[in-house]
């Protein structure tokens, strides 16, 4: 049963049975502990009723040539409902995924991408402005750092399948017991997890928050510092109070930019394991995952055409939170400009 409903909660008695050993009443009783009413009321669409699209229109279609589309499904469709569907909605967002176009949904994509986006930025955010003020306020100037700086610059042009592997090869296997959970007595020891997947995107992200932190940072006059240190202030005092405040804007734009870039990713996750259908939410840096761009991968793979209709609507929801990102870096960088003017 562990394998059949991984995640869900159950009597402990239950473990070594499958779902067909149960009865209807342990059934019920093990949907109505794990799902909500939607899931339950999409499970049962989707596996009892079984609707079925026979024929659709394209948008413009639908808006503009109706009555046309209305004669044509009434003479060549009897019998069938005919209605206008959106695709795009609330509910859409909100239902977990399915093998039904009519029922599927992006809500196990969009927390699985939620999960991974808010670790790798735990990860990348103080590791890559500590680099970069590293670099440049304390590192002297000789060959050792020099090399540095043009390994980091480097790896900023690594196709980032390169870090799939480095991911595989690190986090889900070499440190699986830690990835998995399995060292604090929690899952199964699979390193493919939600963790290793955040690290392996915290690795791609890093070079370009530590350049673009850096770049910040180096535009700071020094001037400013001079005056700090003219008032006795220390290097950690002019670092901390005078030269970052200034540099935060442009740094926040860089981490943005970057988890924006994380978001859309695919290939590097695809290698570390993330799951092309997986019918239960994560919750948890140990849980298995998918994400929005491999959601949309496998429903464009499948070969009923309706599913190019969900895979589009999920392509629009990738595009807004995209604009939602980058629109939030410029409003903070135009308010913490403002601050400091």
């Amino acid at each position: 049963l562990d394998r059949m409903v991984e995640g869900w909660s159950y009597p402990a008695e239950w473990a070594d049975l499958s779902i067909n050993d149960l009865e209807i009443e342990q059934r019920a009783q093990l949907l109505s502990d794990n799902l909500n009413t939607r899931d339950i009321y999409s499970l049962a669409v989707d596996q009892i009723l079984e609707p079925r699209i026979v024929r659709s229109w394209k948008l413009f279609e639908s808006l503009f040539e109706a009555d046309r589309i209305r004669a044509e499904a009434e003479e060549n469709f009897r019998g069938e409902e005919f209605r206008f569907y959106s695709w795009l909605s609330l509910d859409f967002i909100l239902r977990p995924v399915s093998s039904s176009a009519t029922t599927a949904g992006l809500r196990t994509a969009l927390l699985g991408s939620a999960w991974i986006i808010s670790i790798t930025i735990l990860v990348a955010f103080p590791i890559g402005v500590g680099a970069a003020i590293y670099l440049e306020e304390y590192a002297s100037n000789n060959w050792f750092n020099n090399l540095i700086e043009l390994n980091i610059r480097n790896l900023a042009a690594v196709p980032s399948i390169i870090y799939g592997m480095l991911g595989l090869a690190v986090f889900a296997l070499a440190l699986r017991r830690i990835t998995s959970g399995a060292i604090f007595g929690m899952g199964e020891p699979s390193g493919r997890t939600v963790i290793s997947a955040a690290l392996t995107l915290a690795l791609l992200i890093l070079p370009v928050i530590i350049i673009q932190s850096q770049e910040a940072i180096r535009a700071v006059p020094s001037s400013i510092r001079d005056g700090s240190y003219g008032l006795g202030a220390t290097k950690w005092q002019t670092v901390s109070r005078q030269v970052l405040p200034i540099a935060f804007p442009s740094i926040l734009t860089g981490i943005i930019l970057a988890m924006s870039r994380a978001v859309g990713e695919t290939a590097p996750l695809l290698v570390v394991g993330a799951s092309t259908f997986i019918g239960v939410d994560p919750d948890g840096p140990f849980s298995k995952f998918t994400v929005v761009p491999i959601q949309i991968y496998q429903w464009t793979a499948r070969p009923e055409a309706t599913f190019s209709a969900v895979a589009a609507a999920a392509i629009i929801v990738l595009l807004i939170i995209m604009i939602l990102l980058n629109g939030t870096a410029i409003i903070l960088r135009n308010r913490f400009r403002r601050r400091l003017t």
